[in-house]
């Protein structure tokens, strides 16, 4: 029987974690974790899954769709109203790329270290 893992955590590198931390606290309502600094903060959900953000000397952020600087990573988040959900990312210092590829299903939008995530439709 192979081995079973359970996820723990998910880290995702920045230039500024207390930064890209409270963006993503905003838009999950993830609890900081006590720990955090200036090198590396966290966000701590019910399940003990942590998201965590780790500062990188010279991060050089996605430039999404274009993979001269690849994406990295990037969280995609079910939502029931999309105008609702990509309002607040945007009012909390996301960006919304022109390429769309995903008509009225789900929306790209980069979190402030460049990052893509997408909302999609529950």
């Amino acid at each position: 029987m192979p081995p079973q893992l359970r996820l723990t955590a998910i880290t995702l590198d920045c230039s500024d974690p207390l930064a890209l931390a409270a963006f993503y606290r905003r838009a999950t309502g993830l609890e900081l974790h006590p720990e955090s600094n200036g090198d590396f903060a966290g966000l701590t959900g019910e399940d003990g899954l942590l998201i965590g953000f780790q500062r990188v000397d010279d991060y050089r952020a996605p430039r999404w769709p274009d993979q001269s600087v690849p994406q990295q990573i990037h969280l995609d988040f079910a939502v029931d109203d999309l105008d609702k959900a990509e309002a607040l990312l945007l009012e909390s210092g996301a960006d919304r790329p022109e390429y769309q590829p995903g008509g009225d299903r789900w929306r790209v939008l980069t979190d402030p270290a460049g990052h893509p995530c997408c909302l999609v439709r529950r």
